[in-house]
Parts: structure tokens; C-alpha cells; sequence
């Protein structure tokens, strides 16, 4: 490892090989981690590294070695990025050091976060019980390590500025589904599709920009909903979120939010997803450059350029913003607009160039001459630009509109006069650039969304049937191979395995579905699904379900807060809450775990080997032992010891010639008498083989019995 000792600039190389237990840390077992003044990556699939701090949960497994690595690096590591031109990577990431060493008066403060670690094919049997809070989710059984986080986060560190945040696992811009859950990387046996807004692709911008600026205080009365326009969702993240997604790889020191209209609401999601931003109120709409200087007014002082971007733009990439900055920054213009080439520019701003192919002027379509409106080229409304010049701009930009309003694109004008070189740079795909205005207008750009995440993921081997009629978020993750059946949706941080089969007709929000398993026209939500287990059709698996290799739930099942270890099987019509199923049992059809007094929830434990008679009701707090059998239809009270058959209902009686009597001219009566009628002596009773003890009814009982 190197560490730079107290910024001397004394590189030391140190050579570390975690030698961790077995419990929970399978991604890093036999791992050479390599730490830099970049941190680099840890391991194959960077498991160390998330954004700019370590989160290895390594927990209790915390070795001396790594312990005394890390306070010899100091409170917290290296930057991954310079915060600023000449930083070189001094700057260090204030919650490094604590996520793996926690602070005990900071860990007294805050909660531990409760994160599932995945563990290899043959980790041990789901026993334990599910957490209190289903807080992720993994292919196979998994087990529980809690750590700290530091509360104190900046930007960029794992929130803003966090590359593998956007990736196809749930991020922490976004992880406002119902589970307000984050889930791990998968294990390293599926292959991922990454999202589109993922930096793989991306050049690298190198801390060049020192603050982004995001202009959501519009109003969206198109829209015609009480939701803020911006926060309107599409594609597993709110319109705002995506825009945030984009921006993150770029490092920006600063990240400003304008709020406006809804601003409780939008300041409340920009809390859940990107903490590390700041929130400003522009209390009037006085238009784009109004809303862009109450920004730039409270930010600190923004070392290099400020990167300017409409937060209801949901298909931007970050690919599309590093290559605009890297324009900007290889051209040396002052300011440079993105751009794009579109076949129908009515209503957008032109862009106008002299001969040398440098922007001269936006024009609006109203003012455009007909040359000007001949024009394909337009404004995309994304700018970068030195962040001195275009706040000196905007101090000067007017309001002499018809609108009455100051537009940024006032800024450009400005700049120009001035003699400042300013640019432009088309965008690759146009479709990156489109807003958002109404709802038809989303629902286009969520087929647009859909359509690319697709892509990806057909490109990277996952077999989806029909693209019309399957849906991926793009916080969700699909292995090679694995099977997307028509009328898919898989919503959240769902991790898909390679081979696995999900459809027809199926919803999947925050689960993970093992390698090989099958999930036929069912709902299933913060769900473990694990490798060969079987789902469908028709089941609903409700949060904290885990599903052991091999298990089944079968038709009309519905799972809640329970754990089925494996081979063991639900098949058919049973309600299965707050409970532990052993390996290899069986819970015949018509089961019913009795989980609820009517205050409180109770646990069923139920053991291995164990058959369950249909139509049962298990009425919690109840052990049945392993090996244990319970006879159809019973009420099952009180615990069943191993190896026991529990009978827990009342003896059949058979009233001989009742139909003859009661029922006379009835189909069934004459159906009985042509199978040989009664017996003569009608009080006459028969015990079933399961009964007991004589019978003592007598004629008098049985008539009352079948006047009831």
C-alpha cells in the first residue's frame, strides 16, 4: 500500500493481503489491495471502494494489520480526485477512515447500517431469522455485519461524485424505494449490464469542474400533477436524480439545487438522495439566469468552472457531460454551450456560428430571421464555463423581455461582446439533451430510458423475449444468460443471476433472484430469491422473504418476513408469515402460518424434515420439531416434538341414512340409494381410522346435528 505520510509526498510501498474470515467477505478473500493517493481499485469488482471513502464491511473480522494500515494513513484516506487544480489528491474523505474503523463517540451517535454481505453457494442454511429491517438483499444465504457511517459526508464522498453509484446497484442518489434500502454488489457470478449513466465509457475530467448548478424551481404546470416537476420518476429515479446521476462522475466540489416551486418536497428528496447537495430558494421565477446567480450567490468560492444543467433532463449521460467539459477545457473557451443536432427545431433556441465554427449567438425561434430558423443546431441548455466570468455575466443580464425575465442564455450573449472565446459542442445522441415537459412528453422519455437500459443489457448477453412489454430500471442488474420473459418489470435495486428465468407477467421490486431460479407471474418485493429456488405462479413474496437453493413457493402462496431453508416447499395456496422453515420440509396446500393475536406478530419455527398436513393452521408462537408430521386439517396450538404426528381436530362421525331422511327426492338421495341405500338401524355410526374412543352420539344427536 502506499500512504503519503503528512503530505511529505514520501510514497511508502506496503504489500497487505486480508486475511479475513470466512463469514460475509467472500468478494475479498484472497484480494491484493492496492491503495494509492487515488485509492485505487480493490480487487475485481472494486469491492473496498465506493465513491471516495472505503466500505469494506468487514465488522467484527477486522484484522490488526488493516487497523494499523489505516491509522498510519491518518483520519481518513487520500482523495480519489484533487478537490481543486493543485490539490493533487491531499485532500482526504472524511468518512475513509471511520467506515472501516469506526469513531466511538460518532458510531454512539449515529445507527449502524445494516447491510447483507453475499456468501458463496455453500454458506450455511437460512437458520438465524431475518433482521428487524429487510436492509438488502443477495443470491444466497446471507449473513448480517453491521458498520458505521459517518454522518458528516461531503460531497463526493459516496454520494456526489461516486462512480459505481450509478452503476446497475441501487445507489444512494436514489434509494427511495419502500425498502429505503441499499443493497451490495452481487456476487461476482453475474454478469452486470451497467447503466447508462454509468463512467466506465466516460474521459476523465480530472476535478476540472469546481461546482454544478441544477436549475429545478420550475413549476411544470404542464404536467398537470401536485408531484414538483422534478421529481416526477422515471426509470427507477426521480427526473432530478437522474441529472444528479449524471453530474456525480465529475467530481464537483460543490453541488447547488435551485428550489422553487414544491420546494419542501424537492429539498425533502434531495435530503433521501444526494445529502451532500445544497438546497437554495429562488423565491420568484425570474427566469433561468435569475435562478443560475441565487445559485452561484451561495456557493463558496468556486475554484475553476461551473457546469450549469436543468434538473428535468432525465436521459443525460455522463459521458455526454465529460466530453462537454473535456471540449470546454481542450478548446480554452470561456463558456461553451452543449448543443445538438435535431430534425425538427420548432421552438428551440438556434445556435448561431461564425465561419469558424465558434458560437456567436442563441436565438430564439421568435426573433429568428428565416435563415436562423433554418438552422438544426440548438441549444441543449447545459453550459461550462469559468465560474468568475459567468457570475461577473450574470450581474449584467437584463430583464427587457417580454417575459420580463433573465435568461442564461443572456450570459452567452454577454461574453461574446466582451470578446471571450465561447464554444459548443454537439452532443452524440441528441436524445441526451430532451426535456421534459408534460406527461406525454415523460412517458416518451421513459420508453427512451427503457430502450437503452434494454440495449445494454441484450448487448451484454441477458435474453429479454419482448423489449415492447419488458421494463428495467436502471438501478436494477442482469446477469448474462439470464431470461426476461414478456411483461417483466424489474423495478429497484433487483439483481437478476446469470440463468435465472423471470416472467412471463412478473414484478420484482428490490430483489434478488439467484442463479437458475425461476419466478413465473408473480410480485415480489425486498425478496431473496436464491440459486434453483422456484417462484409462481401466481406467488406475492413480501419483504424479508429469503428462498434457500432448491426451495419452492408454489400457486397462490404469499411469504412475509420469513426465511424457507432448502428444498423445502410451500406449494399451493398458504399464507406463510413471520417464520423459519427448515431444509427439505413440506407445507401442504391450505397451510396458514397464524402470525397475528391482534397486537402482536409471533414466529413460527418449523424444522427439517417436517410435513405439514394441508389445511393446518399454525397458530404462533409454535415450534414444530424436525422430523415432526401434523395431520390434515389441525389446529396446531402447542409445540410438536421431534418425530411426533400432532392431530389437533375433532372425530369424524358418519350419520347413516341422513340423506334418505332429510333430503328425500333430492338427486343425492336417490344417487345414495342406488349405491345401496342405509343402513337399517339409522342412528347406526362409523368412525373414520383416524378417530378414537367409542362413539357416544346418539339417533336423538345426530337429527339435531342435521337440523343445524
Amino acid at each position: 500500500m502506499t500512504a503519503d505520510r503528512q503530505g511529505r509526498g514520501e510514497p511508502v510501498e506496503q504489500s497487505l493481503r486480508l486475511t479475513v474470515d470466512d463469514d460475509g467477505v467472500e468478494p475479498l478473500l484472497a484480494a491484493e489491495v492496492l491503495v494509492d493517493d487515488r485509492l485505487g481499485d480493490v480487487g475485481p469488482r472494486g469491492d473496498l471502494l465506493d465513491g471516495r471513502r472505503l466500505v469494506a464491511a468487514l465488522g467484527e473480522q477486522l484484522t490488526t494489520h488493516v487497523e494499523q494500515l489505516l491509522t498510519s494513513l491518518g483520519a481518513g484516506h487520500p482523495h480519489p480526485r484533487p478537490a481543486g487544480p493543485g490539490a493533487g489528491g491531499s485532500a482526504v474523505a472524511p468518512g475513509a477512515h471511520e467506515a472501516i474503523v469506526p469513531d466511538p463517540a460518532r458510531a454512539a451517535l449515529a445507527p449502524p447500517v445494516e447491510r447483507w454481505v453475499p456468501r458463496r453457494d455453500d454458506g450455511p442454511r437460512l437458520r438465524d431469522g431475518p433482521p428487524a429491517e429487510h436492509s438488502g438483499a443477495c443470491a444466497v444465504a446471507p449473513t448480517r455485519t453491521a458498520r458505521t457511517l459517518g454522518r458528516d459526508r461531503a460531497m463526493g464522498d459516496g454520494v456526489i461524485g461516486s462512480p459505481p453509484a450509478f452503476g446497475a446497484v441501487q445507489s444512494r442518489f436514489e434509494s427511495e424505494s419502500p425498502s429505503q434500502s441499499v443493497l451490495p454488489r452481487a456476487v461476482s457470478t453475474v454478469a452486470t449490464a451497467r447503466s447508462h449513466v454509468s463512467l466506465q465509457d466516460s474521459p476523465s475530467t480530472d476535478g476540472a469542474i469546481g461546482a454544478v448548478v441544477v436549475l429545478a424551481a420550475g413549476q411544470g404546470t404542464r404536467m398537470r400533477s401536485r408531484t414538483p416537476k422534478v421529481l416526477h420518476r422515471i426509470g427507477g429515479r426521480s427526473m432530478l436524480g437522474h441529472v444528479l446521476a449524471a453530474a456525480a462522475p465529475l467530481g464537483a466540489g460543490q453541488t447547488v439545487v435551485v428550489v422553487g416551486s414544491g420546494r419542501e418536497a424537492v429539498a425533502e428528496h434531495l435530503a433521501e438522495v444526494a445529502p451532500g447537495a445544497l438546497p437554495v430558494v429562488q423565491d420568484q421565477q425570474l427566469g433561468s439566469g435569475h435562478a443560475a446567480a441565487v445559485a452561484l450567490d451561495a456557493l463558496d468560492a468556486v475554484v475553476g468552472a461551473v457546469l450549469i444543467v436543468n434538473g428535468d433532463a432525465p436521459l443525460l449521460r455522463a459521458q455526454t457531460l465529460a466530453e462537454l467539459v473535456q471540449a470546454h477545457r481542450g478548446a480554452g473557451d470561456l463558456l461553451t454551450v452543449l448543443t445538438a443536432e435535431v430534425p425538427d427545431p420548432t421552438g428551440l433556441g438556434r445556435i448561431v456560428r461564425d465561419g469558424a465554427g465558434a458560437v456567436r449567438a442563441i436565438v430564439e425561434e421568435k426573433d429568428a430571421d428565416p435563415a436562423q430558423r433554418a438552422i438544426t443546431e440548438v441549444n441543449a441548455g447545459v453550459y461550462v464555463g469559468d465560474a468568475a466570468a459567468v457570475r461577473e455575466a450574470l450581474t449584467r443580464v437584463g430583464s427587457s423581455n417580454q417575459q420580463g425575465e433573465q435568461y442564461l442564455t443572456d450570459v452567452l450573449g454577454l461574453l461574446v461582446g466582451d470578446g471571450a472565446q465561447v464554444g459548443g459542442h454537439r452532443a452524440d445522441d441528441a436524445e441526451d439533451t430532451l426535456g421534459c415537459n408534460d406527461q406525454r412528453e415523460l412517458a416518451a422519455r421513459r420508453r427512451t430510458l427503457n430502450e437503452r437500459v434494454l440495449d445494454d443489457l441484450m448487448r451484454a448477453g441477458v435474453v429479454v423475449v419482448d423489449p415492447l412489454t419488458t421494463w428495467v430500471d436502471v438501478t436494477a442488474e442482469v446477469g448474462a444468460e439470464a431470461v426476461l420473459q414478456p411483461g417483466t418489470q424489474l423495478l429497484g435495486a433487483t439483481v437478476v443471476a446469470g440463468g435465472a428465468v423471470v416472467g412471463p407477467d412478473t414484478t420484482l421490486l428490490d430483489t434478488e433472484v439467484g442463479e437458475g431460479a425461476t419466478v413465473v407471474r408473480s410480485h415480489c418485493q425486498l425478496a431473496v430469491i436464491g440459486p434453483a429456488a422456484s417462484v409462481g405462479p401466481f406467488s406475492y413474496l413480501r419483504p424479508g422473504t429469503r428462498l434457500a437453493r432448491g426451495s419452492k413457493v408454489g400457486a397462490f402462496v404469499e411469504t412475509k418476513n420469513v426465511q424457507v431453508g432448502e428444498d423445502s416447499k410451500v406449494p399451493h395456496l398458504s399464507y406463510v408469515g413471520d417464520a423459519t422453515i427448515g431444509e427439505h420440509s413440506n407445507i401442504g396446500a391450505a397451510t396458514v402460518f397464524v402470525n397475528y393475536d391482534g397486537v402482536a406478530k409471533h414466529h413460527t419455527t418449523v424444522g427439517d424434515h417436517v410435513r405439514i398436513g394441508s389445511d393446518t393452521m399454525l397458530v404462533a408462537p409454535v415450534t414444530v420439531g424436525d422430523g415432526a408430521y401434523t395431520a390434515a386439517g389441525s389446529v396446531i396450538t402447542d409445540d410438536v416434538p421431534p418425530g411426533s404426528m400432532a392431530v389437533a381436530r375433532a372425530r369424524q362421525r358418519n350419520v347413516a341414512g341422513w340423506v334418505g331422511r332429510r333430503r328425500p327426492g333430492t338427486p343425492a338421495a336417490e344417487a345414495a340409494a342406488a349405491a345401496g341405500g342405509a343402513p337399517s338401524d339409522p342412528a347406526t355410526e362409523t368412525r373414520s381410522a383416524g378417530s378414537t374412543g367409542p362413539s357416544t352420539a346418539t339417533a336423538t344427536d345426530d337429527e339435531q346435528q342435521g337440523r343445524r
